[in-house]
């Protein structure tokens, strides 16, 4: 009877061995994948605000393989040649399911040529291929790399700041620049009261603001007022794509000398920085005839004037200054026009 027993467990172990088998012969297997292919319909492109609406650009996408009839994500990836598609240095954008063709206008390439931070005044090589992956248990694969040869231009777009350092009036607010349309926005705010509430807008109007969600990061019309916690000068960084600002204190820079009135080489009269992405500085004073200089942060240890000389001012009126800082921070030039 023991024998019996045992025989018909053997049994019924081989038989589920053996359908086991067949069942696994049936399994649909992932293999290790297959690259797919990419084409540019373009090699060589410099854009201009003409082709804003036209198609500059198509890519064709071959299919990937990974063994069966799988669900695949394609994602595109740019990076500049050299940058060996480096994570910090690459820019990727996921396709819709099934797309054999991509195609830009120039606007929208444009702006992925500027999101490099490439060069608009040259053509830089760019490298462009396709990730390709079904799930985060297999490695992804990569086509081919298409090289084109491109050249952006700059789109120049603002973003405001009003605060309570200029009485919170949208209408004239001061604005922060991103020189190239980047999405990264920077300028010089004086903040006139330690813990200045501000808030930032990509309009002067109140129908859409970024607010502080806390720990650097924005919120699109949620949280509550930023804050600047020193008076002064402070360079402030907006990045819209990643929805992040920062705060830095920034250089003073001011006017000292017998041809400004009230200041006798005492007093020193703040310029402003005009936010357009020139390093320049600006004061509209009336001037004494005499002699003044430009001085950094109230100190003589870094002033610009003729050389090492003062600037003279020979007849008294109302004047228009003018100062471009180099990116050095201590060097530069200066105009001075009589209005």
């Amino acid at each position: 009877m023991k024998s019996l027993i045992l025989k018909s467990i053997a049994l019924g172990l081989i038989a589920t061995a053996l359908w086991s088998c067949k069942k696994d012969e049936g399994a649909v297997v992932a293999t290790a994948g297959t690259p797919g292919s990419l084409q540019s319909s373009a090699s060589t492109l410099v854009l201009d605000k003409t082709m804003l609406s036209t198609n500059v650009i198509t890519f064709t996408l071959g299919d990937a393989d990974f063994g069966y009839q799988a669900a695949i994500t394609n994602t595109l990836q740019l990076s500049a040649k050299g940058k060996n598609f480096a994570a910090d240095q690459t820019k990727e954008f996921t396709l819709e399911p099934k797309v054999k063709s991509k195609s830009y206008n120039g606007f929208d390439f444009n702006n992925l040529l500027l999101a490099l931070n490439l060069s608009t005044g040259s053509s830089s090589d760019v490298e462009i291929r396709v990730k390709s992956s079904i799930s985060n248990a297999l490695s992804p694969v990569y086509s081919n790399v298409v090289t084109i040869n491109a050249r952006p231009f700059p789109l120049t777009s603002w973003v405001y700041v009003p605060g309570a350092y200029q009485g919170w009036d949208i209408l004239k607010a001061d604005s922060l620049v991103s020189p190239t349309g980047n999405g990264i926005y920077t300028g010089v705010i004086n903040f006139v009261a330690a813990n200045s509430d501000f808030k930032v807008t990509p309009a002067k109007k109140w129908d859409f603001s970024y607010g502080d969600l806390g720990g650097g990061k924005l919120g699109s019309n949620t949280g509550g007022n930023l804050k600047a916690a020193a008076a002064g000068p402070q360079l402030l960084t907006v990045d819209l794509n990643a929805k992040t600002w920062t705060l830095a204190p920034a250089s003073r820079w001011s006017v000292i000398g017998d041809a400004v009135p009230g200041s006798g080489w005492f007093l020193d009269t703040d310029m402003k920085f005009i936010n357009d992405g020139k390093g320049q500085y600006l004061l509209t004073t009336n001037l004494l005839a005499g002699e003044f200089k430009f001085r950094r942060n109230y100190d003589w240890g870094t002033t610009i004037g003729n050389g090492a000389a003062n600037i003279k001012v020979t007849a008294a009126g109302n004047y228009t200054l003018v100062l471009t800082v180099n990116a050095d921070g201590k060097t530069g030039s200066y105009t001075m026009t009589k209005n």
